[in-house]
């Protein structure tokens, strides 16, 4: 398993600029932000990677968790240490929230394999979802996807951009070969990574600058430019 942990410090948040929940501009500071990269053939087969992060308010930073898997035995190990996780920060972080984009497709796939491996236990039984995508939907009444999202937010992702499809063809062989991960480049590795922190990282960034680039006028989007 590779397990990766990295902290991001995070420039001053403004209360303005924050995206309510329930009239609530404080939810981001319960809440921890996530994403999977996976792979589904007909049925879900693995996560391949999990990431999270959130953010500690006394030392300004985003402290982000990722686990990578690296054959087939190790597909029933990554969902514990997410299961691991997702306790550890509701009980030493008091963490209640979780924000996704898109996030029902990812719980989907969690879900399915936490059963398949009789792990009990049911994460939307224990934390609120926030979906950012639903959010904006509500207000341009329009699918949007996360990069495009990220372009209104004025976000530059460092590293290149990596096709779910590619993911899912990496994953497969990482099953299929015990050797795979070893003959992978390192910066092959290092790419998918970064690409899956990027995706927990712009979330948080989108959630705290929600006002400063959208505001609902009428029904309406404005983007501020």
């Amino acid at each position: 398993m590779i397990i990766k942990e990295n902290e991001i410090i995070v420039e001053k948040v403004i209360d303005k600029d924050i995206l309510k929940i329930d009239n609530n501009i404080n939810q981001y500071k319960n809440a921890i932000f996530f994403d999977l990269e996976h792979y589904v053939y007909k049925k879900p087969k693995c996560v391949g990677v999990f990431g999270s992060c959130f953010f500690d308010e006394q030392k300004s930073k985003l402290f982000v968790t990722q686990y990578m898997i690296e054959n087939k035995d190790e597909v029933e190990d990554i969902l514990l240490l997410a299961e691991q996780y997702f306790k550890e920060m509701q009980s030493k972080y008091n963490k209640d929230t979780i924000v996704t984009f898109s996030g029902n497709n990812d719980f989907t796939v969690i879900n399915y394999l936490f059963e398949k491996y009789k792990i009990e236990y049911k994460i939307l039984d224990n934390y609120k979802h926030i979906d950012l995508q639903k959010e904006y939907e509500k207000i341009v009444k329009h699918g949007i996807g996360l990069k495009a999202l990220e372009k209104v937010f004025d976000i530059d992702r460092e590293g290149e951009l990596i096709a779910g499809s590619n993911l899912a063809k990496t994953f497969h062989k990482v099953l299929k070969d015990k050797e795979y991960i070893v003959r992978m480049p390192k910066e092959k590795i290092e790419k998918i990574l970064q690409y899956n922190e990027q995706d927990v990282v712009n979330l948080f960034h989108i959630y705290v600058n929600w006002n400063k680039y959208i505001s609902e006028i009428d029904g309406n989007i404005e983007v501020t430019v």
